[in-house]
This record gives C-alpha cells, sequence and structure tokens, in this order.
C-alpha cells in the first residue's frame, strides 16, 4: 500500500508518495507560512490531496516540530509555528477521508533511517540529527520510543553542562547549545577571533560580516585547523552525550543526520574519542556503531509515511 508522507519545517512543507519499500514515486513542495496555523493546515490538505489524486493511498502520516501526544494526534508545543495544543489530526481528518497519524518530525526521520537507511539491521538505534538545533530519536527492540506522554526522545535538551549556556527550551546546558549547528558557528567564532588557526575563518567573516555554515564547510573540505578545531570541540561534546545515552539506552548503533553530519568522518572521529573517554565500565561495555545517516532530505516524509502503515497495523 502506498501512503503519504509531509513533513512540516519552518520554511517549507515536503510532501510524498511512498511505496512499501521506502521509495518516492510522486513529491510536492512548498513554502511554510510559519506564522499562520490556518494556512499551513490549508497547504498540508491542499497537498495530500494533490498527491492522493489518480492514486490509491490508504493513509497519510504528518511529521511535524515539536511536542506530540501519546495518541499522535495534538501538537502540544511547536518552536516556531503558533500551535500550543493544536488538534492537528482532528483538523486534517474533517477535512480529507483518509487515515491520518501525526508524529514528531524527528521521530519520522529516525523510523525511516531504522526501516530503509542507516539502521535497517538492527533492533536498538539512537538517532542524532545535527542541524540549526539538534534533534533525536529512539528505536528499541524495533519500536520507536515516544515516552509515557507522547513527548519522549527530546534529546537536545538533555543538560550536559550544569548552568550551562541558556536554552531556547528554557534551561541551561543542553546539548543542542554544545552539539548543534548554531553551536559550531559560535565555536568558530571563538576560534576566528584569537588568530592563530583562526584566520582562515577570520577572513571568510571579515568578507561577508558574518560567517556562515558553508563557509566552514568550504574550510573542512580544504582541511582548515581553525575549522577542523571547531568540529573537534562539537564533535567532543556529543560523545560526551552518546557515552550518558549508552548508559540508559545501550543502542546497538549511533546515526547522526542533518547537516553538520556531511562532515562524515571529521564529525565521528572525535564523537568516538569523547565517547570512549567518557563511557561507563569502558573495556567491559559493548560498543555500538557510529554511521552517518543515509536518507538525508528524504527522512522525514519517508518515515511520515511508513508511521502512517504502522498506524494502521500494516508494520
Amino acid at each position: 500500500m502506498d501512503a503519504i508522507g509531509i513533513d512540516i519545517g519552518g520554511t517549507k512543507i515536503a510532501g510524498a508518495v511512498v511505496t512499501e519499500l521506502g521509495e518516492i514515486v510522486a513529491e510536492e513542495r512548498v513554502a511554510t507560512e510559519a506564522g499562520d496555523s490556518d494556512a499551513i493546515v490549508d497547504a498540508v490538505v491542499a497537498m495530500i490531496e494533490s498527491l492522493a489524486a489518480g492514486r490509491d493511498i490508504g493513509a497519510a502520516g504528518v511529521a511535524a516540530p515539536g511536542f506530540i501526544d501519546a495518541a499522535q494526534s495534538i501538537v502540544y508545543y511547536t518552536p516556531n509555528i503558533p500551535w500550543r495544543g493544536e488538534p492537528l489530526r482532528d483538523r486534517l481528518v474533517e477535512r480529507l477521508d483518509l487515515d491520518i497519524t501525526i508524529d514528531n518530525d524527528a521521530n519520522a526521520a529516525g523510523w525511516a533511517e531504522f526501516r530503509f537507511g542507516a539502521g535497517r539491521l538492527v533492533s536498538d538505534m539512537t538517532m542524532l540529527t545535527i542541524g540549526t538545533g539538534v534533534g533525536g530519536a529512539i528505536v528499541t527492540r524495533d519500536q520507536l520510543f515516544r515516552g509515557g506522554f507522547g513527548a519522549g526522545a527530546e534529546l537536545g535538551h538533555m543538560r550536559v553542562v550544569p548552568d550551562g549556556l541558556p536554552c531556547g527550551c528554557g534551561a541551561r546546558g543542553c546539548i543542542e547549545q554544545y552539539g548543534s549547528g548554531r553551536a559550531l558557528l559560535r565555536m568558530a567564532n571563538a576560534i576566528a577571533d584569537v588568530g592563530g588557526i583562526g584566520q582562515a575563518l577570520a577572513r571568510a567573516r571579515d568578507q561577508k560580516g558574518t560567517l556562515t555554515g558553508h563557509d566552514i564547510s568550504a574550510l573542512l573540505v580544504d582541511n582548515d585547523p581553525g575549522a577542523l578545531a571547531a568540529l573537534r570541540e562539537l564533535g567532543h561534546w556529543l560523545g560526551q552525550a552518546c557515552a550518558s545515552l549508552s548508559a540508559v539506552l545501550d543502542p546497538q548503533l549511533f546515526v547522526f543526520g542533518g547537516g553538520v553530519a556531511v562532515a562524515g568522518d571529521l564529525l565521528l572521529d572525535p564523537v568516538r574519542e569523547a565517547y570512549l573517554a567518557h563511557l561507563p565500565a569502558r573495556g567491559y561495555h559493548p560498543e555500538p556503531e557510529f554511521v552517518i545517516a543515509e536518507l538525508v532530505n528524504d527522512a522525514g516524509v519517508v518515515g511520515a509515511a511508513d508511521l502512517a502503515r504502522v498506524h494502521l497495523g500494516l508494520r
């Protein structure tokens, strides 16, 4: 059975028709009107109707940022969209003649990697999505972990530094402030400020008036010591976080997705090093693998579509 997957982001809404094998056979994208809840619902309805036209579609899954309730129906809270207790599933069901399920966007991406990507050969996987912030997904014993209220696996808000940097969630010291793309920019700017190995970073910043992720990526390709130092610092914090997660979750595999993960082993090498340095009972604890996600930009829609099948009991 083909299903539709919708991935609502802060800047765009992506949709696709996805087969049972995780293959995309049709897709659409539109800009997100992030400040207008009704406009977002209208856009999702229109996209599902368009993708379903002339096709035998059994269900649709919608991935949204933020906290989703355990019934996969209500969006408790979304940081960049004005949804607070939003009955998103009900609003869609009343306008569409399809089974609809709602899930967190990081959960959807993680599930796609587990079913069709880097995690398809294991039963227990933890995924960290390293973008502007840090997202997370947990699969344990072939099941997606959501928690008692549905809002679990917010791995970016695990605290790693007591009374550390303030986070947008209201707490301080979250891994999102030390292991995200935004954190990488802060670290690179600090290195640029002191000169030495940061000279190339400083020149790139001076040319544009600001340092961008693209600038850092280009310098990493050239093995620039300043950019590499910033990425190593980022990997150090992520590795510490993974060691703590291993003590609780014991995954066979850590998968890294998001824009920063395109650095590949340049990111994974310091992650592995810090992980081993902070792993409880090192030498006696089985060590997981660390890999880069395979599905990249398609993970959200592929995972949302497959979770719609799960909701129907077809997985």
